[in-house]
Formats: C-alpha cells, structure tokens, sequence
C-alpha cells in the first residue's frame, strides 16, 4: 500500500512507511504532482492570453491585429488594430512578453533597396502596441525573425538576396545597430525559384551556439557558430545539403536539443536530422513527403511546429492541398511516422501555431481572411476543428503572448 503519485507518463506509488516517516516531503511531492497535473506543459488549461496576427496587404491589412484568447472554451474576443506597419509578415515576442518584433516584407526603406524591421511595446491592457523604432533589415524581402535564447539578439533572414543579419535588443526594447551581417553566394537547381540564395529562417540550438540558416535558394542548411557575448556568427558555417529542389523553408529544434525538422517548400517534403551538441554537426536520418501518395497539385509547404509534449510535428501544405499534416515522433530515434491530414477549411495556410498549453491549433489562411481554430487531442494529435473562425485580411503570422 502507499500513495499512488499519477504522472503525464503512468504513475509511482510511494510506500507507506516512507509516508509515515517524511510527511513534509510528502505533502511537497503531493503539490509538485498536483502542480504538473494543472499546469501541464507550463500553463494552465484555463488560462487567458494575448495574440497578435501579422498581415499582408493583399486583401486590405494594415498592420498587426491583437485578440484575447480563453484557453478554455477556445474563445477570441477582438482587440482591433494593435498598430498600423506596412507587411508584418512575421513576429517574435520577447520572453518577458514585453516586447513585440516584425519583419516589415517591402523592398525599399528609407530609398534603399531593403525592409524593414519594427520594434513595439506591448501594452497587456489594451493590447495595443506602441512603435519604439524601426530600423532597415539590411537587404529587400525580410522573411523570418526569430529570438536568440538569452533574449539579446533578433537574427533575421532576408529572402529576396539571400542575407542574415544580426541585431542587438536595447534594454528598453529598441532595436540597436547590426551586431552581424552575411550575404549568401551560389544557387540551384529550380531556374525559377534557385537563380540565386534565398534565406529562409533561422533557428537557434538548444544551447544557444549555433543558428542554422535554411537557404531555400542553395537547398542548404548553414550551421553558423553563434556568440551570444556579441551577436556575432562564425566565418565558416558547416554546410549541409538537401535534395535538390527541396527548397528549406522553415525549421524547428526538439527540447533536448538531439534533433531538427526541416520543412522544405518546394518539394513538400519534412527531414529529420540528429544534432551534435557540441560541434553543431547535423545529420539526415528521414526525409518523408507532406502529400498523399499520388498527388500531383501544385506543392508549397509552409510552417512547422512541435507539440509541447515533444510527441508529435505538425506542418502545413499551401499550393493545391491546403492542410495540416500530424506526424507522431519516435522518442528515441526522432523519426517521424504519419498521424493524420486535415483539411484547414480554407485557402493557403502560410502560417499556423500552437496555444501555449498545446490545447489548440490556429490555421492562418491566407488567402481565405480567416483563422480557423483546432482543438488537440494531446494523446493522439488529431486535430478537431471547434467551430470558430476568425476574420482577418491576409493573416501571415500568429504569436502568443503569456499575461500571467
């Protein structure tokens, strides 16, 4: 006999003299275990949370628009226009939830061939954004941004000539001056979308000391060394490449840092690779399509996320399919088998997220103005569409931000 500890992955039972005999650990391990019951994957079920889409300007968006978000009955209420900013295709948010960054998708700022990059205050309240500066993102067509993990440095990768570039966030939230800057050189195979280097994304390693860039343009990843100490990036990346025609588009890292998914655009394709810690070394383990057998539509991955949980990878198809794709992740080997396809009930799903609390999935279709919610099953991955749609023009990017 004893008392029964039940956890995420089965349970414990803590005998009875070790009861009797440490009762003050008890009672502690009790709340730790009601506390990870609760909160599951760090948040609450029940808890409420800000979100900001960004938008093109092809259907009439004007900038980013701001929600608030019930995790529990999976309910928006609309906050309006959080502010005005010309084609804030994608967000970051700042890990004290203070701040918000986009990338502004133009060609030309300031009379300079180059986008932009903006930098705002969240205001929790009202969930309008303040603007606190915006600076050039050093080329034309900034496509992603992403945070380093000390929270000190923006990376942003300029699509249009193929560029990263590096930018140190001021204590009060500005954007400083670039800390680093690389231009990519060559090309590939694809004569209308690989004349020349397209950065793609960015994502940081687990620790913090590499950035591997996916050049959709080179069909490479380029594993840069990264200096949190003065946002600098090594010289010489390792190269690693794909299958010609894949197109890299977007990744993402596992918590434990032992393996990255690579989404790749053109061919609709995801890889997994196993990850050296220590020399940043990558290495194919799968490549699988993100199609049904057969398919013949025009092809266009689009986003890539992991399950807070760490069991299961979902990514979106564009082009002619339109869905989201649930892929289960082996534990152990970090391979990917197929779950489900499910329909996002609308056109070009360039960008989706998950809820902090893993609950809920939000598709943003594009060219259908709309956001479609997903409520997720965490022991199954299938998606159950709820019922709610959003109306936004053009939605490019969802973020979400933590009030408590």
């Amino acid at each position: 006999m004893g008392v029964r500890l039940v956890l995420r992955e089965g349970s414990w039972v803590m005998p009875t003299p070790f009861v009797k005999l440490c009762p003050s650990i008890t009672l502690l391990l009790l709340a730790l275990t009601a506390w990870v019951l609760v909160f599951g994957y760090g948040h609450a079920a029940g808890e409420k949370f800000l979100v900001y889409v960004g938008t093109y300007k092809d259907h009439g968006g004007k900038g980013i628009y701001a929600y608030r978000f019930d995790s529990t009955a999976g309910q928006f209420d609309s906050l309006g226009m959080a502010a005005e900013s010309a084609e804030p295709s994608f967000l970051a948010i700042a890990q004290d939830g203070k701040f918000l960054y986009a990338v502004n998708e133009i060609s030309k700022y300031n009379d300079q061939p180059a986008g932009a990059i903006s930098a705002f205050a969240i205001q929790r309240e009202s969930g309008k954004l303040s603007l606190l500066n915006q600076v050039s993102s050093g080329a034309e067509g900034p496509a992603h941004i992403t945070l380093d993990r000390s929270g000190r440095y923006a990376l942003v990768s300029n699509y249009e000539r193929g560029s990263v570039a590096v930018f140190p966030l001021l204590q009060d939230g500005r954007l400083g001056r670039p800390s680093a800057f690389v231009l990519h050189q060559g090309s590939s195979v694809d004569p209308e979308r690989q004349k020349g280097p397209h950065a793609h994304a960015i994502a940081l390693s687990p620790d913090n000391r590499f950035a591997v860039v996916a050049d959709l343009g080179l069909d490479e990843l380029l594993v840069y060394p990264f200096d949190a100490a003065d946002g600098s990036l090594g010289r010489e990346p390792q190269i690693v490449k794909t299958m010609p025609g894949a197109g890299p588009r977007h990744l993402a890292f596992d918590s434990k840092g032992r393996f990255l998914y690579l989404l790749n655009e053109i061919q609709s394709t995801v890889g997994t690779y196993s990850y050296d810690a220590a020399t940043g070394k990558l290495r194919e383990l799968q490549t699988i399509s993100t199609l049904p057998k057969g398919f013949s539509g025009a092809k266009e991955a689009a986003e890539i996320e992991i399950h807070p949980s760490g069991k299961f990878l979902f990514v979106s198809n564009r082009g002619d399919d339109n869905s989201i794709v649930v892929l289960a992740i082996d534990p152990e080997r970090g391979t990917l088998a197929p779950v489900e396809t499910d329909s996002t009930r609308g056109r070009t799903p360039r960008h989706f997220t998950l809820d902090p609390t893993g609950s809920w999935l939000l598709a943003a279709n594009q060219d259908s103005d709309q956001i479609v919610l997903f409520q997720v099953n965490p022991k199954t991955g299938h998606l159950t569409p709820n019922g709610q749609t959003i109306h936004v023009p053009s939605p490019a990017c969802i973020k979400f931000v933590v009030t408590r």
